[in-house]
């Protein structure tokens, strides 16, 4: 089964549900505007719909033709980034400093070019959630709507979600089982030294000095203590320290992530790096406070969904465009919330096939490709007809 007839025709009406969302973006939390569209959208085709579960979150209710005790989740994020946006475009961004540079304008559309068609035709047994998220982009907006009690006021028996991928060619979808985006945790590290002069840096505990050490030495720790067939990463992006060219400061200040897929290596990450820190400020006559955050978890998929998820591509784009050969990759995702919660899986969506650059996401001339459009809602569609149907 290629691409659905009926939503291929809506292209252009979705493509203008797009790029109006994409005109009025709005970040996380923040998402009102965006909210109320899909809820009139929804509510004019018949779909139930309930507000306010995490702030500005909502869920779409739909009954099949035919009852029946089986229940799948569909959701799409909502919220844009805080990026001005440099594209010339129509449809540019009419509020400065926010932008879809991540495309979920495209997974708010999908997802709602996937529920007017089921309004429609209804051509499965059960129920279908469409779950619209805000704050993913860091604020954990899936989060926030399971603790509102998701999952208990709309059981999903799975849950199924997918984001554009600009490297993968237009017409094509990627599925990894297992493990397939990182842990995100931060850290701070505060270090306290003695200020002075430049020139006599001896009657001085130079924080900077420190702080040098600090991040030369918490690179061995995947190099060194981290199973070499395991992937980790520790990066420091934060150095802050005095103001004057000629003043050793008191105090300097890093902070930095660190992305793993296991739970141990994460665990050894933390103990490791709060070691070094403090050992190392000793040592040079400071001190220092290390604090570590646990951020989104691993994004796993279910196998067996990952099975299902992939045959669904193949119906919708063909076998041979289905992708099962993609490496984890070290960005993070809150629907892993929701993976933790309840079987499931997330796809990657071809986009266009460019490797980096312009077209690559959180760029402020990032643009998503409504021909992805159809693909997408005919994916999420054919999962609800063929999940639902078999199972009853």
């Amino acid at each position: 089964m290629p691409v659905i007839n009926s939503i291929a025709a809506m292209q252009d009406e979705m493509a203008e549900w797009r790029q109006d969302i994409h005109a009025n973006p709005e970040l996380a939390f923040e998402e009102v505007r965006t909210s109320q569209l899909v809820a009139d959208k929804l509510e004019s085709w018949g779909i139930e719909v309930t507000r306010g579960l995490g702030k500005t979150g909502l869920v779409g209710v739909l009954l099949g033709r035919e009852p029946g005790s089986r229940t799948i989740g569909l959701r799409a994020d909502m919220d844009a980034l805080p990026i001005l946006e440099e594209n010339d475009l129509p449809y540019k961004s009419q509020n400065p400093g926010k932008m879809h540079a991540c495309g979920h304008d495209g997974h708010t559309t999908i997802l709602l070019g996937a529920a007017k068609y089921l309004a429609e035709t209804r051509n499965f047994k059960g129920t279908v959630h469409f779950i619209f998220q805000p704050a993913e982009e860091g604020f954990a907006g899936a989060k926030a709507m399971i603790r509102d009690g998701l999952f208990d006021k709309f059981p999903c028996d799975e849950v199924y979600g997918l984001h554009n991928y600009p490297e993968l060619p237009l017409g094509t979808i990627g599925v990894t089982a297992g493990p397939m985006m990182a842990a995100a945790d931060t850290f701070d590290i505060n270090i306290n030294g003695k200020g002075g002069h430049g020139a006599y840096p001896h009657g001085c505990v130079d924080p900077v000095l420190i702080g040098s050490q600090i991040v030369t030495a918490l690179q061995s720790i995947i190099s060194r203590n981290a199973d070499p067939q395991k992937s980790g990463v520790i990066s420091v992006t934060r150095f802050l320290a005095g103001e004057a060219f000629n003043v050793i400061p008191d105090t300097a200040i890093l902070g930095g992530t660190v992305r793993t897929f296991d739970a141990k290596v994460q665990d050894m990450i933390e103990k490791r790096m709060g070691e070094i820190v403090t050992g190392i400020a000793s040592a040079m006559g400071g001190k220092a406070e290390f604090v570590f955050r646990r951020g989104y978890p691993v994004t796993i998929n279910n196998d067996e969904k990952a099975e299902v998820a992939a045959s669904i591509a193949g119906q919708v784009v063909g076998g041979e465009k289905v992708k099962r050969d993609l490496d984890p990759v070290m960005g993070a995702e809150d629907f892993s919330y929701m993976l933790n919660e309840k079987p499931g899986c997330y796809v990657w969506l071809g986009q266009n096939g460019e490797a980096a650059g312009e077209g690559s996401l959180h760029h402020p001339k990032y643009n998503f490709n409504d021909d992805a459009l159809p693909i997408g809602a005919s994916y999420f569609a054919t999962l609800v007809e063929e999940q639902l149907a078999s199972a009853a």
